[in-house]
């Protein structure tokens, strides 16, 4: 195992062994998700509490919802296990403020895909994750790469608080944006990152294509459009091939390429543009299949921004396979905010 992996116990393993009672914090897709490996570790729940804007009477599988402070006001030691996302600085300050006082584990289960990043499959895949450590361009990249793992491994969120660095550092230091890119943005999402990348050039660039399957965010992102020059948009999947696939829209930013959902276009990056300087790929697992579709790009060395986390292989299957596409390229790691590490980005420039 390589020396940076330092946490040899999995969340999952110390939830099933603890003595206190484990309340979940948080209902949904992400909740759902987590009881189902409590089933599978047979890990007892205590209880479910919400933040006090949503606790009205309800119940989540069969047990109220609580407050924070009724479940404080009852029980002193409890173990706090977080089951949504917290992206924005108020959200992430209450949920660092809560660690403060309490056990809060943010345990890692896959956007997408299988299996779990415990530390025996760590163990598995041993050689991949310190090939990519030793690939990595600078001192900061492997720090974060350690941190991301161990705390993906135990859940703790100090590894990602102490991690974390702005979208500024990234655009400045490594992608080191101008006026003359051209620039793909796969998975569009509502225009929100065709915006950041025109506001980063200073509205300079020399055109930018955005591809987003899901109908309403498409909407969104053609409003966008509609608002800018030289931007042109596809309703279509970033894919490794040109056709159809099938597509399950979800609310939000997390819809997903997945048995069952609707048809849908697909598109390869290549075939959206062969000249691009600068792709960026945040597609909820089919992170792979984007690549794929964007290897003719990737050899001739535009720049790369690619979401690390859907699937629990990407971390460092993603890293590797931009290597061996282009092993001139420079990769880098950083984490920006968001728990759990739902914005760990692979960077890869000539």
């Amino acid at each position: 195992m390589p020396d940076f992996i330092t946490e040899r116990e999995s969340s999952w393993d110390y939830l099933r062994r603890t003595e206190l009672p484990v309340f979940l914090y948080g209902m949904g897709d992400g909740a759902d998700k987590i009881l189902k490996v409590f089933d599978m570790y047979s890990i007892p729940l205590a209880g479910v509490f919400a933040s006090d804007e949503f606790v009205r009477g309800h119940s989540f599988k069969g047990h109220l919802v609580h407050s924070l402070s009724q479940v404080e006001s009852v029980l002193g030691e409890f173990v706090i296990v977080l089951a949504f996302g917290a992206g924005y600085k108020e959200l992430y300050d209450r949920i660092m403020g809560i660690a403060s006082r309490h056990t809060l584990l943010a345990p890692d289960v896959p956007v997408a895909g299988e299996g779990l990043f415990t530390y025996e499959y760590c163990m598995e895949h041993a050689g991949e994750i310190e090939r990519v450590y030793d690939l990595l361009a600078d001192g900061t990249s492997k720090k974060v790469y350690a941190d991301i793992i161990n705390g993906r491994i135990s859940g703790k969120i100090s590894y990602l608080d102490r991690c974390t660095t702005e979208k500024e550092e990234a655009y400045g230091n490594i992608l080191r944006l101008d006026g003359d890119e051209e620039y793909l943005d796969l998975g569009a999402y509502n225009g929100d990152t065709v915006r950041e990348f025109a506001k980063v050039t200073g509205g300079k660039y020399k055109r930018i294509f955005a591809l987003e399957p899901d109908g309403r965010n498409f909407r969104k992102l053609s409003d966008c459009a509609a608002s800018m020059e030289k931007v042109h948009v596809f309703n279509a999947a970033a894919w490794d091939r040109d056709g159809e696939i099938e597509f399950q829209s979800r609310s939000g930013r997390s819809g997903s390429v997945t048995r069952g959902g609707k048809t849908c276009p697909s598109l390869r990056g290549d075939s959206v543009t062969d000249s691009a300087t600068c792709i960026k790929m945040d597609v909820e697992g089919a992170e792979r299949q984007a690549i794929e579709g964007c290897a003719g790009n990737i050899r001739r060395g535009c720049k790369l921004s690619v979401a690390l986390y859907p699937r629990t292989e990407d971390i460092f299957a993603l890293p590797l396979r931009v290597h061996e596409l282009n092993p001139s390229l420079k990769l880098y790691i950083r984490h920006h905010m968001y728990i759990p590490a739902w914005e760990t980005v692979l960077y890869a420039v000539p």
